[in-house]
């Protein structure tokens, strides 16, 4: 008899600690390039603080989609996002098929 291998959807307070965790990294991140010696036109530097404000707004969206219920539910299909996908992306919007059409 097969093994049922699926785990349960994240509590609510193991998602928020995650998210937490996520936002605490980024900002730390965040704050390391504000105090790189840079040039005037550094794109290189930009851009990787736009990328870092963007999972900024995709964290506190997390956190709204576990204040309504929807935190792990992959707004692409509506199937649940597999637990080892939110264990290491815990912002994440979509199941991996879902996120390779949105790439």
């Amino acid at each position: 008899m097969p093994l049922d291998v699926t785990r349960a959807e994240p509590h609510p307070h193991e998602a928020r600690r995650r998210l937490e965790h996520a936002r605490t990294s980024r900002l730390a991140q965040l704050r390391a390039l504000d105090e790189t010696e840079r040039s005037s036109d550094d794109h290189l530097l930009s851009a990787q603080k736009a990328a870092m404000h963007r999972v900024l707004e995709e964290i506190e969206e997390a956190f709204t989609r576990v204040d309504d219920g929807t935190y792990g539910i992959c707004v692409g299909c509506g199937k649940p996002v597999p637990a080892e996908r939110l264990e290491i992306l815990p912002y994440t919007r979509h199941c991996v098929v879902c996120q390779g059409r949105t790439a």
